[in-house]
């Protein structure tokens, strides 16, 4: 036989089509048959998420996988609305849905609100007549030791003590009360002897806190601090529980009438002029001796308020 008689398979001759026909040969014996189905099969939509082609809805399968999550919610329509309340304690029980009303919910929202603005900064206490942050400022120096007969001390130092122990709040708002408890102009009976540029009746602002010094005044001292070490009053924690600060201070007068207030809060606002500290005295007597007195004799000797600034009254028809 003559070599150039031979004939060379075609599989020889020709690589790339022993390569094909190998692959398809692979193809035709897959083993996806007998493997476990893929996840992916049941979830047609959630396999666009895979894929390297941008879809134009690509929120579909995460609403889907929402609607097979999220429980059976209240549609009928009449203002009822249902929450979720996950109890997450470690003790192993589940989380239960409590159905309620939409108004009845935000009702009770709204006054927890409302209470918690008024008891913690809008409004004084009618039993030393001082808002929280007032009280702690003056609880803050009488720590420091900022009574009448010590030299004075930064403002500075005062508002840091404050911030850091008892009201976890701005430094301008701290400041500003303290200020106005050292204003003559702005109480009848300031609380707080003030050294330096502590604003005018002409609202001129007062200088930073680094530039004003401040102590106690002595009728803070003998009014609202002098038995404050006596357990007349009780401790609570701080806002950290680092700290014992007083609920409220130990009054010996109605600091409320001695020097009025003014707050808003939640619903509810209040405005109290201030009185004359001998006439709220003589009040005071009249009461220990008659604790049935009425109003009119009250008004003998407290006739009306008694403002800083002074002032006329022009009539008493309006």
């Amino acid at each position: 036989m003559k070599p150039s008689s031979l004939q060379t398979p075609n599989i020889l001759r020709n690589p790339s089509a022993s390569s094909m026909a190998l692959s398809s040969a692979l193809r035709v014996l897959r083993l996806s048959p007998f493997l476990q189905p893929s996840r992916l099969r049941h979830c047609p939509s959630e396999l666009r998420f895979l894929s390297a082609r941008v879809s134009r809805r690509p929120t579909t399968a995460l609403q889907a996988a929402r609607r097979r999550d999220e429980p059976a919610r209240d549609g009928d329509g009449n203002g009822s609305a249902t929450m979720v309340m996950d109890n997450s304690n470690g003790n192993g029980s589940e989380g239960r849905v409590v159905t309620t009303e939409l108004h009845k919910e935000a009702t009770e929202a709204y006054m927890a609100y409302a209470m918690s603005v008024l008891l913690g900064r809008a409004l004084p206490d009618v039993r030393d007549g001082l808002k929280p942050v007032h009280r702690r400022i003056l609880f803050a120096m009488h720590e420091l030791g900022l009574s009448s007969k010590k030299p004075f001390k930064k403002c500075a130092r005062v508002v840091g003590e404050v911030l850091g122990k008892f009201h976890p709040h701005g430094d301008t708002a701290v400041y500003d009360s303290l200020v106005r408890m050292a204003q003559d102009f702005s109480l009848r009976s300031p609380l707080i002897q003030g050294h330096g540029n502590f604003g005018s009746i002409d609202a001129d602002p007062p200088a930073a806190m680094r530039y004003t010094e401040c102590r106690l005044d002595d009728l803070t001292e003998a009014v609202l601090l002098a038995d404050i070490e006596q357990d007349t009053v009780d401790f609570v924690p701080n806002f950290d529980n680092s700290q014992k600060e007083p609920s409220l201070l130990p009054a010996r007068l109605p600091t409320l009438l001695l020097n009025g207030s003014s707050g808003i809060a939640v619903g509810m606002a209040t405005n109290i002029p201030p009185h004359n500290l001998g006439e709220v005295v003589d009040v005071l007597c009249v009461l220990i001796h008659n604790p049935e007195a009425t109003l009119q004799e009250l008004l003998e000797y407290m006739p009306g308020p008694d403002f800083p600034t002074g002032g006329l009254i022009m009539g008493n028809l309006g």
